[in-house]
């Protein structure tokens, strides 16, 4: 027969069952709460549809994902330890693209659009609309500079897992892959933190896992851009370059969107789409870099409440053109003057 401990001993011993039955109540708590957060999330959740593989407009074939340069391929995103540089905006007063955007906004309804436009040479700006949208898959730009900005702070490159799921995000729009690096950057506290050294004032990350609801404005998409296409932006060299590299070889299938506007040169682009569970509408949006009547635009174009995804990507195309085209002529105007 064992002795029985003494009374010091025995009441330790309770001590410790209450700890441990407090601890397992708090562990159950939070896995509670963590369900609720994932399932009131899937009520916006992005369903497969915004995947490169199954959700290219019909008028699309599927083609192989193009060959990517060797610098996308290496990742080569090196870290950057130089002081945080804000992201540059526009000074000067928006020319108002209502008047050219009223043939496009008189056909649909009950959509909401808006459209910004920055002509990098004279940083001139042009817009329509400052509603905050949901991103959709355009956030995964925003995610990919997070990445890289961590990376830098941490001075180092990213992994060869980060580079494959980074090319995957940005060039097919796989959500599983944008997912993992979601959870990588932190999620909405990480991207949060990024957007205030990138310049983004009206961005704010989804809650818990869904990035796709993550709500920002047409002008703030250009002050992302600017930070990926500019030279004075917390973003290393290398890391610009990576992002671009990986936006202009996106699949055929997703080419559609701001590219409508460009007549010449290169066009690097992220697009997004999403179906609502509830109400079956479609967001789409596109952002990107362009090339126009000898001029490089930046330009980010949201639209929601569309009834499928053509009508959506029609509805952003002529948008993107109407626009290209008032805001080129204005700067013609202003050039010969």
């Amino acid at each position: 027969m064992h002795e029985n401990p003494p009374a010091r001993r025995r009441g330790r011993s309770r001590r410790e069952q209450r700890h441990r039955r407090r601890a397992r109540r708090r562990r159950i708590t939070w896995t509670a709460t963590s369900v609720v957060i994932l399932i009131g999330g899937a009520t916006c959740a992005i369903t497969g549809t915004d995947s490169g593989d199954s959700s290219a407009p019909t008028r699309a074939k599927a083609p192989s994902p193009p060959a990517v340069s060797a610098r996308a391929k290496a990742g080569d995103a090196p870290a950057d330890t130089t002081e945080p540089l804000p992201s540059p905006t526009s000074t000067q007063k928006p020319f108002d693209l209502e008047p050219a955007l009223a043939p496009v906004t008189a056909l649909f309804g009950d959509n909401r659009m808006s459209v910004a436009m920055l002509d990098v040479e004279s940083g001139a700006m042009a817009t329509y609309g400052h509603d905050a949208f949901d991103t959709a898959s355009i956030v995964k730009v925003d995610i990919l500079a997070t990445l890289l900005l961590q990376a830098q702070d941490q001075g180092r490159r990213l992994t060869t897992e980060e580079r494959a799921q980074s090319a995957a995000m940005i060039q097919k729009s796989d959500n599983e892959s944008t997912s993992a690096l979601w959870t990588r950057i932190g999620s909405a506290p990480g991207l949060d933190a990024a957007n205030e050294r990138l310049g983004l004032s009206q961005t704010q990350g989804g809650e818990g896992t869904v990035w796709g609801i993550t709500q920002t404005t047409a002008e703030d998409q250009i002050r992302l851009l600017q930070s990926v296409f500019g030279d004075k932006s917390p973003l290393s060299e290398a890391s610009r370059a990576y992002i671009q590299d990986l936006m202009r070889h996106v699949v055929e299938s997703q080419t559609w969107g701001v590219s409508a506007a460009a007549d010449s040169g290169t066009t690097a682009l992220k697009n997004g789409w999403l179906r609502r569970t509830q109400t079956k509408k479609w967001d789409v949006n596109s952002i990107g870099r362009i090339q126009r009547d000898g001029r490089v635009y930046l330009m980010a174009v949201l639209l929601n409440n569309c009834s499928t995804q053509e009508v959506g990507i029609s509805i952003v195309e002529q948008a993107t053109r109407a626009s290209a085209t008032a805001f080129s002529r204005k700067l013609r105007e202003e050039t010969t003057t």
